[in-house]
């Protein structure tokens, strides 16, 4: 019973990837999500969350700095669960799956871009609520490219997006003075 319904979800989950990895060949698109991918990528958010801490001070310095630790835990569970949860990239196991050259070809779970761009973002978005209407989309289209390259199951995007939430969360609410 367990059994079969963990093949329904992954049946559910391979459709979802599918109608979204079936765009791979709309120019724009493909522009967009190859883009903004980076993004969630170690330097973009490393960079990023530098410049913040370098040209911020008071309590907008405080959550650049919980976004560093944010990013900094989150990388470490990421790696540890890559290292221990053995699930292979989209690309490698769904046939008809489209990718870029030359793609990654560490672990799939959980997506370490969809974990970093929330990891930063969400001390933002707590210190200062109006950001989420520019922060929440950049993060969920970074989510969204990495199933559109083929590169991650859209499981895989939504425990990188919790992860990175969650570890967001908890460090700025441990080093935000009330």
């Amino acid at each position: 019973m367990f059994s079969k319904s963990v093949d329904e979800l992954y049946q559910i989950e391979c459709r979802i990837f599918k109608r979204i990895n079936n765009s791979y060949e709309k120019r724009m698109l493909n522009f967009y999500f190859r883009w903004i991918t980076n993004v969630g990528g170690a330097v973009a958010e490393i960079l990023a969350v530098l410049i913040l801490l370098l040209r911020s001070h008071g309590r907008l310095h405080q959550t650049a700095f919980a976004s560093a630790i944010s990013l900094t835990v989150s990388h470490i569970i990421v790696q540890l669960l890559k290292r221990y949860v053995p699930r292979q990239r989209p690309y490698l196991t769904l046939e008809g799956t489209k990718f870029p050259e030359n793609p990654i070809a560490d672990q799939s779970f959980p997506s370490g871009h969809s974990t970093a761009v929330f990891s930063v973002i969400v001390p933002l978005i707590l210190f200062k609520p109006s950001l989420a209407i520019l922060l929440i989309p950049v993060g969920l289209s970074v989510a969204v490219s990495r199933i559109f390259l083929g590169l991650h199951y859209p499981s895989d995007v939504l425990a990188g997006i919790c992860l990175g939430s969650l570890t967001g969360l908890i460090t700025y609410v441990q080093l935000s003075p009330f």
